[in-house]
């Protein structure tokens, strides 16, 4: 039996921060385009209904379950006790879907969904401010951990407080080991990292993997323009996994050597209009099978 399973974010239908882009494509669509390309699990989208008795059966009619859910921290500006009581209802739904990972993003002070601040406005911690966020991040991982079975698994990104490769380092360090990361090997490019070196360094704490990848032309001329991230998300900065310059030969070969087990997650942020979803789902699948298979995952 393979350790690892394959899914795919609904983004690649919907945008969750530019509702205008896939906005007027059905859940349904989405769902029996998913399963058609060959995914197995899926992760919350916008469209998705939140209530579990609703859910759960929903995705089972497409042969579907879902992998973990995104949530929206605000550690920067909670206690680590509002945290806990805020994302209840969000437990509940990934315990009754069966998810071992939560995707877990500090929004609270970010620049990643606003399209009119670029993204050198990102806000940078002190050693002291990590430090305080590494305790308070590590009393919520705990609860998740302990009373739930439930890894929260961060996602640095592009535009928040853990942008960097030296960002995931840092946030590593200060946090205990209940704190797992969620790998995006789109968004550790974009932010001038490799992911290679961190499944390296931090592969046994990897909770999830994200799967994108990044046309470095249009990053960094990006960059180079000072853009927002939902700017160059419009240009085209990302892509599906085998379309772009990350190297995944290294990256597979990386998760190989740590024995990775888990999701292996599509999560591409693309205009529907340019790149069709089902054309790009079924392309993805294609890649990241082809890559496990070939370093045997």
């Amino acid at each position: 039996m393979s350790k690892v399973q394959y899914g795919i974010s609904p983004l690649t239908w919907t945008n969750d921060d530019m509702p205008e882009l896939g906005g007027d494509i059905p859940l349904e669509q989405c769902l029996n385009e998913m399963a058609e390309a060959g995914f197995t699990g899926t992760e919350l989208g916008t469209k998705y209904p939140r209530e579990p008795e609703i859910l759960v059966p929903l995705l089972k009619n497409h042969g579907l379950v879902l992998a973990s859910g995104w949530f929206s921290g605000n550690l920067m500006v909670c206690s680590a006790e509002q945290e806990i009581a805020n994302m209840q209802k969000h437990i509940k739904l990934l315990k009754a879907a069966g998810c071992k990972a939560m995707v877990y993003g500090e929004v609270s002070n970010s620049v990643h969904g606003d399209i009119q601040v670029a993204l050198s406005k990102r806000v940078i911690l002190s050693a002291d401010e990590w430090q305080e966020y590494g305790r308070k991040i590590t009393i919520v991982a705990d609860h998740l951990l302990h009373e739930h079975g439930i890894k929260l698994s961060f996602h640095h990104h592009v535009g928040t407080i853990c942008e960097t490769e030296a960002d995931v380092d840092k946030l590593m360090e200060v946090t205990g080991p209940s704190v797992f990361l969620t790998l995006d090997t789109g968004h550790i490019t974009y932010g001038g990292g490799n992911p290679v070196n961190v499944i390296r360094r931090w592969g046994d704490r990897i909770g999830h993997m994200h799967f994108k990848d990044l046309r470095l032309g249009v990053m960094e001329a990006a960059r180079t323009a000072d853009k927002s991230f939902l700017s160059a998300v419009l240009d085209g900065v990302f892509t599906v996994p085998g379309t772009g310059d990350v190297n995944y030969d290294d990256v597979f070969s990386a998760l190989k050597a740590r024995d990775y087990e888990g999701w292996l997650l599509v999560e591409a942020e693309q205009d529907p209009a340019k790149a069709d979803p089902l054309t790009f789902a079924k392309t993805a699948y294609q890649n990241i099978s082809g890559y496990a298979e070939k370093f045997g995952l």
